[in-house]
């Protein structure tokens, strides 16, 4: 049954001269018209060699597969579009550095490998640019939430070299871990001990020195309650303390419930619901989006990606929350990666597009650069031109 039309198929078969066989029957005259009707041999090709019924169904499966494929592409194609649309147009004026900026640093700066002219040359390379936070890496964490104070020897030297060069400049330990999310290994947020023992970690790296404290833990999904509480009994320990609590974000459903739907498709959600993103906002004191490996191909989809980003991580981070946008700082070409794609320019004025039409006016706005040991010149430069001179 055609679903269009509600009629049947007519299946029609040839004869040796091409005309349907239906058609010869209708011509047929002089036979009696009474006469009971015998069975019809079943048609036979130019060879004599009877055929076979053509089928329908190739067709309709070519037909069907077509369709499934624009059902996939048509909306990728309209969405690379969009995303090459919101990166045209000028950022506005002020759109630049409020001075809140943040670097991600490796773990050499706190294990004994880095030393004193480090740190001068840090300085020298951090001098005219909104960089606030140093969030250098003292962990990882135990899977039970634990920390061994041996992985971070040289704590209190660097803190106390930084204030020495970089006045002003407040240095957090960035603490991490997988989480037991998508395998059968990692850390469980559901544990409650596991949690105490995060608390208890940040106790021990804010008496060791560190300013603050900055977590990454991945992956993450939308919607962990566990991740939620955790966050409020951090704050009060940081609160307590006067210094902030930080925290690495995943990016934002692009469409609303995309993370399920990823989910589903990759086994991995990803994303966060703008509503989770949200919640997570509202119990710390900074939130860096970590604006990178977004399978985007072309620099002008990522740079309208970061722009799209910005705009929904403003719509729901509150005022007195730091909203940091991060920018890539490394180089690397694998899946979901192309380092073609992803540059730090296509990042800065995507943040600026996506502040300046959604929030120009806000303070508490700035970039976290991903990471110090694989920036190159270039990336730096990005940096500088880009979001911190002030000229536009």
């Amino acid at each position: 049954m055609d679903r269009a039309t509600g009629e049947g198929h007519r299946v029609e078969r040839p004869t040796e001269t091409g005309a349907p066989a239906e058609a010869s029957a209708a011509a047929a005259t002089g036979a009696a018209a009474d006469a009971p009707a015998a069975a019809s041999p079943p048609a036979e090709g130019p060879t004599g060699t009877p055929t076979a019924p053509r089928r329908a169904w190739p067709r309709r499966a070519r037909r069907t597969a077509l369709a499934l494929l624009l059902l996939v592409l048509l909306p990728l194609v309209a969405s690379q579009i969009a995303l090459r649309v919101t990166y045209a147009g000028d950022p506005a004026d002020g759109t630049r550095t409020r001075g809140r900026d943040a670097l991600w640093l490796g773990h050499a700066w706190v294990d004994g490998r880095k030393g004193d002219a480090d740190v001068a040359a840090l300085a020298e390379r951090l001098a005219g640019t909104g960089v606030k936070d140093l969030y250098v890496h003292a962990g990882p964490l135990e899977h039970d939430g634990t920390l061994p104070a041996s992985l971070y020897p040289k704590a209190r030297w660097l803190v106390g070299a930084v204030h020495r060069e970089m006045p002003g400049v407040r240095v957090q330990a960035w603490l991490g871990d997988v989480l037991a999310t998508e395998g059968p290994t990692g850390m469980r947020l559901a544990d409650a001990g596991t949690r105490a023992h995060v608390v208890r970690s940040t106790r021990q790296v804010l008496d060791a020195g560190f300013e603050g404290a900055h977590f990454d833990l991945e992956p993450l999904h939308s919607g962990d309650r566990h991740y939620l509480g955790l966050l409020d009994r951090l704050h009060a320990v940081t609160r307590a303390r006067n210094v902030p609590l930080s925290v690495a974000a995943h990016q934002i459903d692009p469409l609303p419930g995309f993370h399920s739907f990823w989910g589903t498709v990759a086994g991995h959600p990803k994303w966060w619901s703008q509503a989770f993103f949200g919640e997570v906002a509202h119990r710390v004191d900074q939130i860096a989006v970590m604006s990178y490996d977004t399978l985007q191909p072309l620099q002008s989809t990522y740079g309208g990606y970061v722009a799209q980003q910005t705009s929904l991580a403003l719509e729901v981070t509150p005022p007195g929350t730091d909203l940091l946008m991060g920018l890539p700082f490394y180089h690397e070409n694998r899946f979901g990666h192309w380092n073609h794609a992803e540059t730090a320019r296509a990042a800065v004025r995507g943040a600026r597009l996506g502040l300046s039409r959604t929030d120009a006016g806000r303070a508490r706005f700035g970039v976290a650069l991903y990471v110090d040991f694989a920036a190159t010149d270039s990336d730096w430069a990005a940096y500088r031109e880009g979001w911190c001179d002030r000229a536009g």
